[in-house]
């Protein structure tokens, strides 16, 4: 497959995989974009240099019993006729998630014991029409279940070659290193990667996780680089835009999804935003490829996952491959997060 550029590459944990330092991830795929623009969308991203895909088995977000699969769907169609191998596809069990992503997924259950686990992998790799997965991840942790269970479960699969490397998501600290010292001390698979939050406007992954990434090898795979998308400006003019994920959660969302979007869209945050704004604009640069070139450039990160619900959208993104932000934007990014977002640190 034949890219227009170069993209930096990086490896995920200590596994055989290397990637492109964008991801592109396809949540939008079957809600906010159709199959025409989802499918122009990863074409662009493969003439940018990008060779990482993100999906998981309930996407489009949000959720529902009727769309569940449909991106998975829609990402194996557009891989056909193309060379597999130079496709690094991930995707994910759905897990435990409190409720919400259950309801879709496996006659509303989500358990990650070895029965959920097969039956998940193997509708994955039907939908996206391959006989492996690249990176496949637990989305949300099941705290209650021995994490041993999971783990062999998932590390059949990797004896199998069903999948080549496994990660997790929404993990905390103390999860991540009881999975990893579980893998270590009965000889299993262990996780190359954690997927979580990860943003200018959320930097709660810098407290321990990223100690524990370092440390133990371990690769982030930021989601919401642009803080679902406040840190593009688009909530900064006091009203919120039509068509805006966090725009129909905050106005018709269940009360679950209306307290997720106000943890993004607040004071805070839009006053860090508006800063960050200012800051881009010295810089001679977009804000959003600011927010993307800020996310990958952390030695814990190997990978950014950014997203798109119009093809507009990229090229601001695309940008901030292979730039490196230098000391003083680095600074004044600190500045503003530690007056505004952190003040007692």
């Amino acid at each position: 497959m034949a890219h227009d550029r170069a993209m930096k590459q990086n490896r995920l944990g200590q596994s055989g995989i290397v990637v492109s330092e964008i991801c592109m991830g396809t949540m939008t795929f079957g809600q906010q974009c159709d199959q025409a623009l989802s499918n122009r969308i990863m074409d662009r991203s493969v003439d940018a240099g990008i060779d990482f895909f993100d999906a998981a088995e309930i996407y489009p977000v949000p959720p529902s019993k009727e769309l569940a699969g449909l991106t998975e769907t829609w990402v194996g169609e557009w891989m056909k006729g193309k060379d597999r191998d130079s496709l690094i596809i991930a995707t994910k069990v759905a897990g435990a998630a409190h409720g919400w992503f259950n309801p879709p997924v496996r006659g509303g259950k989500a358990a990650l014991d070895r029965h959920h686990i097969r039956k998940a992998v193997e509708g994955s790799l039907r939908r996206l029409q391959t006989d492996y997965i690249d990176l496949y991840q637990v989305h949300w942790p099941d705290h209650g279940m021995r994490c041993e269970d999971t783990l062999a479960a998932l590390d059949e699969l990797v004896e199998e070659g069903l999948v080549r490397a496994i990660g997790v998501s929404n993990e905390t600290s103390y999860g991540l290193m009881k999975s990893l010292w579980t893998s270590d001390t009965h000889g299993l698979t262990r996780y190359d990667t954690i997927q979580n939050n990860f943003s200018i406007n959320n930097r709660r992954f810098e407290d321990e996780l990223a100690e524990v990434c370092r440390h133990e090898n371990v690769s982030l795979l930021p989601y919401s680089p642009l803080a679902g998308g406040v840190l593009s400006g688009k909530y900064n003019d006091g009203k919120l835009p039509e068509g805006a994920r966090f725009s129909d959660y905050l106005k018709n969302g269940q009360p679950r999804q209306k307290a997720m979007a106000s943890r993004f869209v607040n004071d805070k945050s839009l006053e860090t935003t508006a800063r960050m704004i200012e800051i881009a604009k010295e810089a001679d640069m977009d804000v959003v490829t600011l927010a993307t070139a800020w996310s990958k450039q952390h030695d814990f990160v190997a990978s950014t996952i950014v997203g798109a619900s119009c093809e507009e959208q990229l090229d601001a993104i695309f940008a901030a491959a292979d730039l490196t932000l230098d000391d003083e934007v680095m600074a004044a990014i600190d500045a503003v997060t530690k007056e505004i977002l952190y003040p007692m640190h």
